[in-house]
């Protein structure tokens, strides 16, 4: 039989029959009494039997371990209280042991599972944890779905907050009296930070690597507790430097407005909100455009295009690809390999990319604001009917994606034209926002500043320019070889409603519906503040029925 010792004990100042030395000296002899083969001696110091986690007992981990390894069968502790004092991990530890084949001698109790009716004993009492633990994993489950009812947060209190309690030997205590709401609260100057992040990014102002630099040069440091690698391989914990990445993760957290999030659902917090609901979807739909993937990482050459990710077919509203042929001649096509839109009228169809850049460079250079922008955007954004009006509409487009989803798994509808509809309403959707005040404003002062910007700008810098403004810029290929309509983003809709251009830019925008002679002029460019398309009538078609597009000579 080879045995081995594990001996620990609380601190290093223990008394005689508790020492390492003692309880080493005891399996010794037990050992020669019996004899036994030493098969080595796990010594632990300054660990606490009372641990609720086998993993703050490194030592007693790595015996567990080691029990499936076949080097010993037996393990020898001077008292049960020495290999643990907590019900949960004598369970765990007994059943792991008898996975193993394994036995446990007690030298002062006088119990020995090592004996064929003690290693049957020690299977009974693995079973018996095996159904503790579950049974305690269920109740786990049901406390955390009921705190998650009751708007409670889960897991670990993210930036800008902290919890009114600590931990400390395993003891809670409360900070603060009374404790907040939620038992959590604000912290004010990560709070700000948050708020600040937020507002760039919904506004188009912040990138995430931006906004990752501001953050670090304002002092703020992640609340890092994972034991990470450092500049010098070792690993250890502690505050970091923001990165892209953990800047999106807090772009990506709904608790900053008002919800817990528990098995993929949002429910409504208790705790105090850092932004609106409708600021956290915007930044949503931002961050789901903007992926983030290094042109680094890509196996093909990376090019530039002032309308990349933005262009769109004008029929079927799927996304267009951006090509640059052998001669050095750019084009934008539409590829029904590239979007699974079935057969679109505009099928294989291209423009050259100079028809709808120069357009789009035309109308950013011409358009200016009036001089009570501010005043008229602000009274759009806060009338209640249109507040009410796009609440509403977002709950009847969600309804329809629903409906859509569960038709398609009845059968009803081929895969392409499921996926046409369903990014059709999925865009409908992007723009059905109301934005934030501020985020209009800072919308309103990169409109005022536009046509400086865009003729000093690279582009690169014009693109990017074009992705702060803008959700789509929708070309037809087909009939009228050019743009027909462009996009906003929610935060710059109620501003453009009201743009003009510029004396002498030889653009008018005209809010009325187009004649039949301009429908037919191959030279006119029509956009609009917003994009609406219906199931049967191709977006130019309903547009020009409704007059929702605005004419650009």
């Amino acid at each position: 039989m080879r045995a081995v010792a594990y001996l620990r004990v609380s601190s290093a100042g223990q008394v005689d029959g508790h020492s390492l030395d003692a309880q080493s000296r005891l399996f010794h002899d037990l050992c020669r009494g019996r004899g036994w083969e030493d098969a080595g001696v796990y010594r632990e110091e300054g660990r606490s039997a009372h641990s609720e986690s086998i993993k703050k007992r490194p030592v007693f981990r790595q015996l567990l371990e080691d029990a499936g390894t076949g080097t010993f069968d037996v393990v020898v502790v001077h008292t049960l209280d020495r290999w643990s004092r907590n019900l949960r991990v004598t369970l765990e530890s007994l059943k792991t042991l008898a996975q193993h084949n394994v036995g446990l001698v007690s030298i002062s109790e006088n119990i020995d599972y090592s004996t064929p009716q003690g290693k049957l004993f020690t299977q009974m009492l693995g079973s018996f944890a095996e159904y503790f633990s579950e049974s305690l994993a269920t109740h786990v489950r049901k406390g955390q779905s009921q705190r998650a009812i009751e708007g409670r947060h889960l897991g670990g209190i993210p930036f800008g907050y902290q919890s009114c309690w600590s931990g400390k030997d395993g003891q809670r205590i409360q900070k603060c009296e009374p404790e907040h709401i939620g038992g959590v609260h604000l912290i004010n100057e990560e709070g700000v930070a948050v708020r600040e992040l937020f507002r760039r990014y919904a506004s188009g102002t912040g990138t995430t690597a931006s906004l990752a630099g501001w953050l670090n040069g304002e002092g703020f440091r992640t609340r890092n507790t994972k034991r990470l690698p450092d500049g010098s391989g070792e690993l250890t914990a502690g505050p970091r430097y923001f990165t892209n990445a953990s800047i999106r993760t807090i772009l990506h957290n709904p608790f900053y407005a008002g919800f817990v999030k528990h098995k993929g659902e949002r429910m409504p917090g208790v705790h105090e909100a850092l932004i609106s609901p409708e600021q956290f979807e915007t930044v949503q739909i931002m961050l789901k455009k903007k992926p983030g993937r290094s042109s680094t990482l890509s196996k093909v050459a990376y090019r530039d295009y002032l309308l990349k990710g933005l262009i769109r077919c004008a029929h079927c509203g799927m996304n267009a690809w951006a090509q640059t042929y052998k001669n050095g001649h750019t084009y934008y096509r539409e590829t029904r390999a590239s979007n699974g839109a079935g057969q679109c009228p505009a099928l294989g169809g291209s423009i050259s990319c100079q028809i709808p850049d120069g357009q789009v460079a035309r109308i950013a250079q011409a358009i200016e604001l009036p001089g009570d922008w501010m005043d008229r955007a602000l009274a759009l954004i806060s009338e209640k009917d249109e507040v009410a009006r796009v609440k509403d509409d977002r709950v009847k487009v969600i309804e329809r994606l629903r409906r859509l989803g569960r038709a398609y798994v009845d059968g009803l509808f081929p895969d392409t034209e499921y996926r046409r509809q369903k990014h059709a309403l999925e865009t409908e959707l992007e723009s059905l926002i109301v934005p934030e005040v501020d985020a209009a404003q800072e919308a309103g002062r990169l409109i005022t500043r536009l046509p400086e910007l865009w003729d000093g700008a690279t582009l690169p810098e014009q693109h990017e320019l074009l992705t702060r403004m803008l959700d789509g810029v929708y070309v037809d290929m087909k009939g009228y070889n050019s743009v027909v309509a462009i996009k906003p983003k929610p935060s710059f809709r109620a501003v453009l409603q009201m743009a003009t251009t510029r004396a002498g830019s030889g653009i008018t925008l005209i809010q009325k519906e187009p004649s039949r002679d301009d429908r037919n002029g191959s030279s006119t460019t029509y956009w609009c503040s917003w994009w609406r398309r219906g199931r049967v009538e191709l977006p130019v078609q309903r547009g020009f029925r409704e007059g929702v597009y605005e004419r650009v000579r």
